[in-house]
């Protein structure tokens, strides 16, 4: 029977898959690190507040692209060149989603809407983020090998979500309410479109490597389609509504550490 936690556990068990699956998640996770972190540097002086949680949001983007690489070492693997078509991060950069590399690189001050800009990116992707977590959470959890790294990761993407919450509707009471939702809207509308996309690549370089059958491929095709049509039908909502978190202060603190990944 074909369901998330045997697809899971088939590129798991494979070495070739489990190298593709975490070169492609360092590789994001990395990304993510980097632009964190240039924005941190970049924020003005009136949301100098802002500046650590940004770097530690960088900090656990840095330390989630270390615990892949450590799950390969551990394994004894390298890891291998991203496919460009699996690569999220870049894909959306290209449909204007965040702000774009050549204005992170260039040393001047960050605006108010360029920082409402990154915190939509972030509560877009991070809740896609965080649902993906819960789903390797739920069937991974004790899983002796890839258990910890999951635990750990999943718990810095729900603070990552909650963050990002709050600091929208800190700006939203300042009046920025409907700037930030047309920007949540047509993220959330990009990203559901690029997340098809890279789910498709993604399901195919594996079914090379795992030798599925042209049904299997089929289905799994299907039912990405039908994810997708759900979500541009109505699920896209989930990514762009603004509510109070049960987290506060999320990422008031430092980032905890990844020894144990060494």
């Amino acid at each position: 029977m074909l369901s998330a936690r045997s697809l899971f556990q088939e590129i798991l068990d494979h070495d070739e898959s489990f190298r593709l699956f975490c070169s492609i998640a360092a590789g994001g996770e990395s990304q993510g690190g980097w632009e964190n972190g240039r924005i941190a540097a970049l924020v003005p002086p009136g949301e100098h507040a802002l500046a650590p949680k940004i770097a530690r949001h960088g900090a656990d983007e840095d330390k989630h692209g270390r615990i892949f690489h450590a799950l390969l070492r551990r394994r004894g693997l390298t890891p291998v060149a991203v496919p460009p078509e699996t690569d999220y991060t870049m894909l959306l950069e290209r449909r204007g989603i965040g702000l774009a590399h050549d204005r992170l690189r260039r040393d001047e001050p960050l605006g108010e809407r360029d920082l409402i800009v990154y915190l939509a990116h972030s509560r877009v992707t991070e809740q896609r983020a965080s649902e993906q977590m819960e789903l390797l959470l739920r069937y991974f959890a004790s899983h002796p090998e890839v258990g910890r790294a999951v635990r750990m990761i999943s718990d810095d993407e729900d603070n990552h979500l909650a963050y990002t919450h709050e600091e929208l509707l800190r700006f939203a009471a300042a009046g920025h309410g409907r700037l930030i939702q047309r920007t949540l809207r047509a993220y959330a509308l990009a990203e559901i479109a690029v997340h098809r996309d890279v789910s498709l690549a993604v399901m195919a370089h594996m079914g090379r490597i795992l030798g599925w059958s042209r049904a299997k491929s089929g289905l799994l095709a299907a039912g990405i389609h039908a994810v997708y049509a759900y979500e541009r039908l109505a699920g896209w909502r989930r990514m762009a509504d603004l509510r109070t978190p049960e987290r506060r202060d999320a990422l008031g603190g430092p980032a905890t550490p990844a020894h144990e990944f060494a």
